[in-house]
């Protein structure tokens, strides 16, 4: 049995550093939940490839399946495995990307994404298309780093303003990072674009504790 209200976290992919990268953007949540972050050890370094969004549905599943929590959160902003996963356990499940354009939403209009590869914008479009939002995207621009590069401190930040001030330029009024491997350059991004810029990792924390607040009273599933 897990502890009331256990938040678990899971990085479907096996980078260490964007593991501490996703810990870091959660710390601010501590006291408010019980947040616990995890990776797959034997998922691929990063979700780059359509092959890599489906080859780690089975082993989210198979996690969620044997450690009992809360609420669940998909820590990749492709949300891989998001229906599966709700498949097999009755708790919330959340994506962090659906959780970004939610709150993109109450800032404005029109949003662009940060992304991480170009072969990401499917999988986002799609999941924009299944909320009925993607209209609603004002550009996408991808970086095309790999996960060690993107998750250094400075190593990305060159890439990352220039993709944030041309997102600002197609009109978009708030910018989402499109990796969770970009939680330490919020500023960097908002300094270029002058916009609201949305963390994914801190738009699913928030979402997870409005998720599992009504869920503290009840059993725990064993």
């Amino acid at each position: 049995m897990s502890r009331p209200g256990r938040i678990l976290v899971i990085n479907p992919n096996s980078s260490l550093s964007c593991t501490q990268g996703i810990a870091a953007a959660l710390a601010p949540f501590g006291a408010l939940g019980r947040f616990e972050v995890v990776r797959l050890e034997d998922g691929p370094p990063a979700i780059a490839s359509w092959r890599d969004w489906h080859v780690v549905a089975e082993p989210l599943c198979r996690l969620v399946e044997r450690e009992a929590a809360a609420t669940y959160v998909i820590a990749c902003v492709s949300d891989p495995g998001l229906d599966a996963v709700r498949s097999v356990t009755p708790r919330p499940v959340l994506g962090m990307f659906r959780c970004a354009v939610a709150a993109a939403l109450t800032r404005a209009e029109r949003f662009g994404v940060v992304g991480f590869v170009a072969a990401s914008e499917a999988r986002q479009r799609l999941a924009l298309r299944a909320m009925g939002v993607e209209q609603q995207l004002a550009g996408w621009r991808p970086l095309d780093l790999p996960m060690e590069v993107l998750t250094d401190p400075k190593a990305p930040r060159t890439r990352i303003r220039e993709a944030a001030k041309a997102l600002a330029s197609t009109g978009a009024k708030a910018i989402i990072l499109g990796c969770t491997g970009m939680a330490g350059h919020v500023a960097a991004a908002e300094d270029a674009a002058g916009l609201p810029v949305i963390e994914p990792c801190a738009a699913a924390g928030a979402m997870a504790l409005l998720a599992t607040a009504p869920c503290q009273s009840e059993p725990e599933p064993n």
